[in-house]
């Protein structure tokens, strides 16, 4: 093991985000502290880490600018006490700021940097608290105050807040303040403590602070803004909407000594209160808790609770309500002593006594989804026990008449496809651009949506044309430039509805990078910017170029929709994959201009017909405790997320064994360079570091979430499926869940650790050097065979099919490419009508000699896990193909012992005719 005097210290450039910076610069400080405390200040060895720990204090003391622990006071001792050459001293402060830090412990109590024997004890004991007791403490957040002040006056504001502090508040915070807006901006997307921002008049504009890696954060905020011509009384009011924009979820509250004429024309974000020329500490502070326990509260996950403590009698449903079938069985008290008594306290059928109905809520949980709306962005919001298969069949329901014709992503989730069958749509077919390669399909470009809606509008059908429906990010990461396709599809078709399946990225809202491209952030822009005067300038300038123009020429164009463009938008979420919630917590969130009055009573009928009437109060409980931790933490643990994955690719790419047997897949390998404007090839490249991501997000018609990391194991010899199931999980326990022929996904979330990353990063370096060393003892015929399977797997991948079409008995006409997929399904429940098909050679001879074979059913392969063929679907020879080629055990809807179900020529002749 390295001496701490001989540990190299990892650049800047090696970090992707601060907060990783600061956490190791403490422990590299906390090292350097102990080996003083070890080998004294004298000699070679002493001068050197002398001068390490000074280096360590000059790098972290524009960082802790902006933290208030262990706060500038508590940062000029520690360094006093290096000056003095109190090294016992300094090697127990700084070890109890970094036990703090890495524990949070300060979030719970006051660390004391003054030795004693009695704190060193208080302070061993803060590890050993468990969940209960932590439960009991009063959560812990920070305050961002912006002001230019003086020492001095900076002393007096933390006092004059402290001093408003009472044994009743239900919170306790801590005060940091900077001297501008920048600082502010830099401050609330580093220190992911802040809750609230206290913007005061002597507030300035530019930061002085010139550290590349903080200087960074001011990308999130965009190139449209320009600050520099503001004037000094205009800072405060700007602060406020810089900070809504960048942080929508934090409080913000304006001191200005303006006129309240002055103030009221002014874009203040979602400023809470603004205080007049006065200094009322006291109401100051009681806002500042007010507005945090706005988002703290959980209306339901309350009423449970104060629920689970009645005593009730049960003369109804469920023996398990109270546990009482379990505590008085002798037979399954296992369970009881598993699962503990809250939950079968909390069990119940009950829709009164402080609880509600899901179905007709009208109490907590109404208030629950009012507050999950405005977490999200939405103008309502709909909670879902059986997943967001269920929300995506009540959307479509709601929306869908038989007869109207939706453009859907042909690779998406099952449960479209089956919503269509139901809602009786005509389909179309959207096909996305292949990653052949690594048998696994990308997204639809913004010119095919925009082919088939001209295909339609020249057949006079686009009145027809209700919804388009994609997924957003796909289950590889690729995510849609959402705000350009709903513009540039509304410029065609003005009142389109969209519906979003953004399953996989829930956690998005809560990235600053990520939110531009949810569904809900991007239709409140255009809400907003359809309004503005440069859009109608810019329709104006557009309007001869639709009425006059080619096809070609509207594809070539960037479009954009007109002033009286509706707004439709909606957006299905699997809260349970990506944030805290029990399996099965969904929501679906709505920003539509014409829910009230043109969907509102069927999307109530269509939530009626897909959900239980015994929904799971555990479900919505979560639900609700969910929104709370992102609205309060959802910051953090989104950038803690992307950080993790980003360490992930960092440490692929540079090991040297991990390279020769995998291949981790970046932004280029995914997505072709028409649909990346920015150029970015990769996040992080070994020779010249990190990527900013902004760049990218910004422009780009596709982008990468980086939370999602493909490896391609084709060199190891072994398929995706067995990789993951026989080598990841059976030998080293790690659970992943995406693969396609020749990679396997990784997946980081909320809940990802560092530790978690190393074991991983560890045991594919295990797994690398068992490969090395049985390739070395390997004989020829062995390796000859090993490299015979590397081939297959790299090189001889068979190509990804596109959508056929549909046969003519389920189309309208040929000019046109949608299909009556709901006849197609129901017309295979009359077995007389089908056939089964050996999946042989002598198929492609009957296609070959021109005998057209449809589909009787879905086939879907696992994986890839969505459909490729649906009911009514011819089959092509590359479909064929593929299906022949493919080695996965799981496929959907095809039966090995009997072969492909198809129709029989004479039930296609009676449906045509």
């Amino acid at each position: 093991m390295n001496k701490p005097s001989d540990v190299k210290l990892s650049s800047i450039g090696d970090y992707y985000s601060a907060t990783q910076l600061r956490a190791d610069r403490w422990s590299a400080l906390r090292e350097t502290a102990e080996a003083l405390g070890r080998h004294g200040i004298d000699g070679r060895q002493g001068k050197t880490l002398l001068a390490e720990a000074e280096r360590l204090f000059a790098a972290l003391e524009p960082i802790e600018r902006y933290w208030a622990f262990p706060g500038h006071a508590g940062f000029e001792h520690l360094r006093r006490l290096l000056a003095t050459r109190a090294i016992t001293d300094l090697s127990t402060a700084v070890q109890r700021v970094a036990r703090a830090l890495a524990t949070g412990a300060y979030r719970r109590r006051t660390i004391p940097l003054m030795t004693s024997e009695a704190d060193v004890e208080d302070y061993e004991d803060e590890a050993s608290l468990g969940p209960e007791a932590r439960a009991l403490g009063r959560p812990y957040f920070e305050v961002l105050i912006v002001d230019g002040v003086t020492d001095h006056q900076e002393k007096w504001l933390r006092q004059s807040l402290q001093r408003m502090r009472r044994v009743e508040d239900s919170f306790v915070y801590e005060p940091v303040v900077v001297p501008s807006i920048e600082d502010a901006l830099i401050a609330i997307l580093f220190n992911h403590n802040v809750q609230a921002v206290v913007v005061r008049p002597g507030v300035t504009l530019k930061s002085k602070n010139e550290l590349p890696i903080l200087k960074q954060y001011l990308n999130r905020v965009g190139d449209d803004e320009d600050v520099d011509g503001l004037q000094p009384h205009e800072y405060g009011p700007e602060a406020c909407r810089l900070i809504a924009k960048v942080r929508p979820e934090l409080d913000a509250y304006l001191v200005t000594d303006r006129s309240a004429e002055d103030i009221a024309g002014m874009d203040l974000g979602r400023c809470r209160r603004v205080f007049y020329n006065q200094e009322d500490f006291l109401e100051l502070h009681l806002n500042i808790l007010r507005g945090v326990n706005r988002r703290y509260k959980t209306p339901f996950f309350t009423a449970l609770k104060e629920y689970s403590k009645q005593p009730t009698g049960v003369f109804h449903a469920m023996p398990i309500s109270r546990g009482k079938s379990i505590s008085r069985s002798h037979w399954i008290q296992d369970m009881g002593a598993f699962y503990g008594p809250n939950i079968f306290l909390a069990e119940t059928s009950a829709t009164s006594g402080g609880l509600d109905s899901l179905l007709e809520p009208r109490g907590p949980i109404k208030e629950a989804q009012e507050l999950a709306a405005r977490a999200f962005g939405a103008k309502h919001t709909f909670f879902a026990t059986n997943g967001t298969s269920t929300c995506n069949k009540i959307v479509v329901q709601a929306l869908v008449r038989p007869g109207d014709i939706v453009l859907v992503d042909r690779d998406c989730h099952k449960s479209h496809h089956y919503g269509m069958v139901l809602a009786g749509a005509n389909v179309v077919y959207m096909d996305s651009y292949p990653l052949n390669d690594y048998s696994m399909y990308g997204a639809v470009p913004i010119r095919e949506i925009k082919h088939h809606l001209l295909r339609l509008r020249a057949a006079g059908k686009l009145d027809r044309v209700r919804m388009i429906l994609l997924t957003n990010c796909t289950f590889d990461g690729l995510v849609y430039n959402v705000e350009r396709v709903m513009e540039e599809c509304l410029a065609i078709k003005k009142d389109l509805v969209f519906l979003w399946d953004e399953a996989w990225f829930a956690f998005a809202r809560f990235g600053p990078t990520y939110r531009q491209r949810t569904a809900m952030h991007a239709a409140d822009t255009l809400r907003t910017s359809v309004k503005s005067g440069g859009y109608a300038e810019r329709w104006q300038e557009q309007r001869a170029l639709m009425e006059e123009g080619s096809d070609d020429d509207i594809l070539d164009a960037r479009l954009v929709p007109p002033p009286d463009a509706r707004i439709r938008v909606y957006a299905t979420q699997s809260t349970h994959k990506t944030l805290t919630s029990l399996r099965q917590g969904s929501m679906i969130h709505v920003q539509d201009q014409d829910f009230k009055g043109e969907v509102e009573a069927a999307f109530h009928e269509a939530y009626m017909t897909h959900t239980s009437t015994s929904p799971n109060y555990q479900i919505i409980a979560s639900l609700d405790v969910g929104r709370r931790q992102v609205e309060l933490e959802g910051f953090e643990f989104v950038q803690r997320q992307v950080e993790s994955a980003m360490a992930i690719r960092r440490a692929i790419s540079t090991h040297p064994l991990l390279k020769k047997y995998f291949k981790l897949l970046t932004a280029g390998d995914m997505i072709p360079e028409p649909y990346r404007e920015s150029g970015v090839q990769s996040y992080y490249d070994p020779e010249q570091g990190w990527t900013d991501i902004w760049e990218s997000w910004s422009s780009d018609e596709f982008v990468l979430d980086a939370t999602r990391v493909t490896l391609a194991v084709g060199g190891t010899g072994w398929d995706g499926d067995t990789f993951k199931t026989k080598v990841l999980m059976d030998k080293y326990g790690i659970q992943i869940n995406k693969t396609s022929r020749n990679t396997v996904l990784f997946m980081t979330n909320i809940g990802t650790t560092r530790s978690s990353v190393a074991y991983l990063i560890e045991v594919l370096v295990e797994i690398a050097k068992e490969l090395e060393e049985l390739l070395d003892d390997a004989s020829k015929m062995e390796r000859r065979s090993f490299d015979r399977r590397v081939a297959s797997l790299v090189q001889e991948v068979p190509p990804l099919p596109d959508f056929s079409r549909f046969h003519d008995a389920f189309r309208a006409g040929s000019e046109t490419p949608e299909g009556d997929i709901r006849s197609a399904f129901f017309l295979a429940y009359d077995e007389d009508n089908c056939d089964y098909l050996e999946l042989d050679g002598s198929l492609l001879d009957r296609l070959s000699a021109g005998e057209e074979l449809v589909s009787a059913s879905f086939i879907i392969p696992y994986p890839p896990g969505f459909p490729i063929l649906v009911p009514g679907q011819v089959i092509s020879p590359e479909i064929l193909t593929f299906m022949r080629a493919l080695d996965v055990s799981e496929i959907h809807g095809y039966r090995p012992d009997l072969g492909l179900r198809v129709f029989t020529p004479e039930a296609l002749a009676r449906v045509t005719d």
